[in-house]
Formats: C-alpha cells, structure tokens, sequence
C-alpha cells in the first residue's frame, strides 16, 4: 500500500492506492524490479500536464494513433504506463520521449482525455534539468519567478562591459580610429570587437555546458537496452545523421501530424528563419577576416544589401512563426497542445529578439538617439537570454532530438506506424503478458 505524503495547498493530491507487486519493466539483466514511485515526480508531471493523465487505462489508442510511433514497443503507451508508476529514472533514459514530436495526434485520440503528448512534454523537460551542467540553471529558467534575475544577468554584464570598454579598447588596441569607414554605426558605445569578445567567450561556455548534458544524455541512450537491441547496428553513424538531419530540414515527422496541420509552417518559418539569421550574423563576426568580401567591409550594412535584404526576411519568418505558435497555443489548445511556463518563455524570448531587433533597425534609418541606443542594448540582452540559455531552455530540445534522432536511425528504430491505428492496435492487442510489461503495456 503505498499513501499520499501530505502535500501543500495548490498541490495535486495524490490518492492512495494499490500497488502491484509485479514490475511493469525488466531491470537491465532481465530480471523484475521493485517499484519505488517517485511521488515528487508524480507531482510534477502533474503540474504540467493537468491530472488528466493519471484517467490513462492503458488501452494502446495513442501509439495506434501516432503516425511516426515504431511497430515496435510503440510510444507513448509505455511512457504513460511509466509516469503513473513514478518511474522517473526509467522515463529519463527512454529516448521515445524525444522522438515525440508533440503533434498531439495522441491527445485528441485519447478516449480518457489522458493527454498522453502534454506528459510527454513534461518529461522532456524532467530530461532538460536533469543532463543540464549546471542542473541549477535549468531549474531557474523553468520557473517564473527566476526570470526578472536571468534578464538582469545579461544587463549587468553588458553593462559591466562598457565599463571596461575604453580601457580594455586601450590595452588590445582596438580602439576605433579616427576615419572609420562606418557610416553610422549604430551603437558606437558597443563596437564589434566588444560585442564579439563578449558573445563569443559565453557562448563558448553555454557549448561547453550543452556538450556536458548531450554527454550524459548520449551515455545512456547509446546502451543497446534503451532500444531493445543486442548488438551493435551494421548502418554507419554518418548516415544515419545524414538520414536525421534530412528529415529535420524537411520537417518529414511534423508534416505527418493530423490534429494541428499549422504546426509544419510556424516551426519550419522559426527554424529556417533562424539558420538564416546565423549566416548573417556569422558573416558580419568574420566580416573584417573574410576573404569572400570584396572591397573593403562596411557595416552596417545598406538597406539594399544582400546579407541586409536577407536578414529582414528572415526575421521577417522568424516573427510570422512566432505568431502562429503563439496564436495557436491561445485558440486551439485541444489540438495544438499545453503550453506551460517552459514552452512560453522560449517562444517569448524568440519573439522579443526579433521585435527588438527590427525596432532597433528601424529607429538606427530613423537616426533617433539615445533611444536606438537602448533598444539595441534591450536586443542584445535578449539575444544573450536565447544564446547562452540555450542549454537550459526548451531550445535545448534541438540538441537531444536531433541526438535521439540519429540514434534511432542508427539503431534501426524508425516510425513506421500507421496514422489510423490498424498496424499499432493489432500489435498491441496481441502481446502476451511478459512483452505488455517489457514495452510498458496493462499492469496486472
């Protein structure tokens, strides 16, 4: 018998209930494993995902619905047989959760209104924390009440920055000559080198610390039980991320969704207006080093520039995504899915960068001082929270699904599911007791 500890008010109450003595999964060596719920856990999840989850009995219509669900050991019916159970360390070394693409296809086909693709999304970031380096980080950009401290960072470092400025200008030599060829720069308070020196040396910490989670996380995917497999797969790595990331440029897995079919454009308008954006801002750090520029550079660059032209449009996608996800999550959150704190921060952020950004523009062709001077300074922090977060925020999924990606087609584990259930349903009626267990099926 296992009894809800007492919790605090506003806190999802935890019933009391029976708990079988069989385990619904194998340890590693194949033997049963004794449950311990984690009921902090439960509660977080619930949190997230609402308590609807916890109606799940287990019938398989989700992975029958999934369109991108394997055949085999389908998700995400043993994922939500796991999170009833508690089973946190289980569900962090599932990579499933990060095949999931949150196309809600689940959630709308739940007969129980379980929300199986909400739950998902809740593990996903349970995962962000606990491979993040620091892990404290994490915790603070997936609570509301750290988010006036993470901006302040990033003001204050700015700030500290121009401080130092003339003097460290002074040491390098790198401060401005007389005759600059800049027309009108638009914050002569914050020259290129600063910003470079600045961008790049915590840039090159957030790698540092994305590199550290992708390592734990990869440790424990790569283990052949966390895809049913006994031995090492015969594809070779390099194709099989080749085969992963053509898929991800063509968005293969969102354009398979059924319930939202808007989600495809937000997201491939944010995504290559966001690559776009890199090459730019790549091409004017390496500007003054960059053999591909001819006659000399100049920035800023004209309006009539190509790298110019090409950034607009681009923010241009970037803000048209942004508003579409932002538009889908407040009028058809049946189908387009819960949106919690950690969702919101991240599409905010995005959309704040690119409203910044074309505020800053506008007001540097409209020579308004000192107030393109504070917009940009306000651009640059939110660049800095997007940036440096990254490792921390839901923008972390595109490391840990794209690794999981490649790790799926590397161990052979494509989705292969059939959108009207038929392939997932037979299979899940006909498994015995032992494989309903392995793959997470009813609990006796």
């Amino acid at each position: 018998m296992v009894t809800a500890e007492k919790t605090e008010p506003g806190q999802p109450q935890l019933e009391e209930q029976e708990l079988p003595h069989a385990a619904p999964a194998p340890s590693k060596n194949g033997r049963p494993v004794l449950i311990d719920p984690d009921l902090d856990f439960i509660r977080s999840l619930a949190r997230q995902s609402g308590e609807s989850y916890r109606k799940c009995f287990q019938c398989g219509t989700c992975s029958a619905s999934c369109p991108i669900s394997p055949d085999t050991k389908p998700f995400p019916r043993k994922e939500m047989a796991w999170a009833l159970w508690g089973m946190r360390d289980r569900l962090l070394e599932d990579p499933d959760v990060w095949l999931c693409h949150h196309c809600n296809d689940c959630s709308v086909r739940c007969p129980r209104s379980g929300r199986p693709g909400d739950v998902l999304a809740a593990v996903r970031r349970e995962s962000v924390i606990h491979y993040a380096a620091p892990r404290f980080l994490a915790r603070w950009v997936s609570k509301p009440r750290f988010a006036v401290p993470l901006l302040g960072l990033p003001a204050v470092l700015l700030g500290l920055a121009l401080l130092l400025r003339d003097p460290i200008g002074d040491a390098l030599g790198l401060s401005a000559p007389a005759g600059e060829p800049i027309v009108y720069s638009y914050s002569p308070m914050l020259p290129h080198w600063l910003l470079n020196g600045f961008f790049g040396l915590f840039t090159l910490l957030a790698l540092l610390a994305a590199v550290v989670g992708l390592a734990r996380f990869i440790r424990v995917i790569k283990a052949p039980m966390a895809w049913g497999a006994t031995s090492p797969p015969d594809r070779s790595f390099i194709s099989s991320a080749w085969t992963a990331i053509k898929q991800i440029f063509i968005h293969e897995k969102f354009t398979s969704c059924t319930a939202e079919h808007s989600r495809p454009l937000s997201h491939l308008c944010v995504f290559f207006g966001f690559i776009a954006l890199s090459v730019v801002t790549f091409w004017v750090i390496t500007g003054p080093i960059n053999p591909l520029l001819k006659d000399g550079f100049v920035y800023p660059f004209s309006f009539w520039s190509p790298w110019k032209l090409l950034a607009n449009i681009a923010g241009a996608a970037v803000f048209s995504g942004c508003v579409l996800m932002i538009r889908q999550r407040f009028r058809n959150r049946d189908n387009a899915g819960g949106s919690t704190y950690f969702d919101w921060v991240f599409v905010w952020t995005l959309f704040a960068v690119v409203v910044s950004g074309f505020a800053t523009e506008l007001l540097h062709y409209l020579r308004m001082a000192p107030h393109r001077h504070v917009v940009y300074f306000i651009h640059l922090v939110f660049v800095f929270a997007l940036l440096i977060y990254l490792p921390y925020s839901k923008f972390a999924h595109l490391l840990y699904r794209t690794t999981a990606m490649i790790y799926a087609e590397y161990y052979g584990r494509n989705g292969t599911g059939s959108a009207v259930g038929v392939s997932h349903g037979a299979k899940v009626s006909e498994e015995s007791p032992a494989q309903a267990s392995t793959s997470g099926g009813a609990l006796p």
